[in-house]
């Protein structure tokens, strides 16, 4: 089963092609209002531990190893895993991130894993 799976910066504005908005952020984002997030859920439980994101950084050049640590963490939480793929089976969602970084981010890397895991 393919998943219809989009990331976008939290800081976007909201839009109705977003399906259910998801945050995957263990910490909230700065500067924004949770009633203008227009969030389904805040699933903070699916984000890299504190230890992984901070080790990573935001590093270009730990990313592969990022993805790979943190596919390890996923395969291990299959609670908030559960809980994001009953999302996804009710039609699109869109997950969430604050980074500054659109292409070296948890959200990509969480989408990459669930696209991989379908």
């Amino acid at each position: 089963m393919a998943f219809d799976i989009a990331v976008k910066r939290v800081y976007e504005a909201p839009g109705k092609a977003d399906g259910q908005r998801v945050l995957v952020d263990r910490i909230w984002p700065r500067g924004i209002v949770k009633k203008d997030a227009a969030l389904t859920l805040w699933l903070k439980e699916i984000a890299p531990s504190n230890e992984l994101r901070k080790w990573f950084g935001h590093e270009p050049e730990r990313w592969a190893e990022f993805q790979k640590r943190y596919g390890g963490e996923l395969d291990r939480n299959e609670e908030a895993l559960a809980t994001l793929r009953a999302l996804l089976r009710d039609g699109k969602v869109t997950l969430l991130y604050g980074a500054h970084d659109e292409a070296h981010n948890n959200a990509v890397a969480l989408a990459g894993y669930l696209r991989a895991h379908a």
